[in-house]
């Protein structure tokens, strides 16, 4: 998969050095990964959350961090929507946030 904005996820560890190992980790394995459908998204990740508007909620770093992300199967690219701490995570409602620049 093709992951559109790295540098979202860049700006966020900045902020917060201790996410930016697990959000690398997660990174590379959605980097390498050939997800066509929701269903192998869970089979990668099974405690992934498939919401509305062809988004997925990760949780990163068990579950200290979320990260919100739009899928396109079919040209297989993954748009960091938005990343924050499960706190956040719970202000914010997923399927319609916009993009965190």
């Amino acid at each position: 998969m093709r992951i559109i904005a790295k540098r979202t996820l860049r700006q966020y560890w900045l902020a917060h050095p201790q996410a930016e190992f697990p959000l690398l980790d997660w990174y590379q394995e959605a980097s390498h990964a050939d997800w066509s459908t929701p269903n192998e998204v869970k089979n990668t990740y099974g405690n992934a959350s498939i919401i509305a508007n062809h988004r997925v909620v990760f949780n990163i770093k068990g579950n200290d961090y979320r990260l919100i992300t739009e899928m396109d199967y079919r040209l297989k690219l993954v748009f960091i929507i938005w990343v924050g701490t499960h706190a956040e995570y719970d202000k914010v409602d997923a399927a319609t946030v916009p993009y965190k620049s």
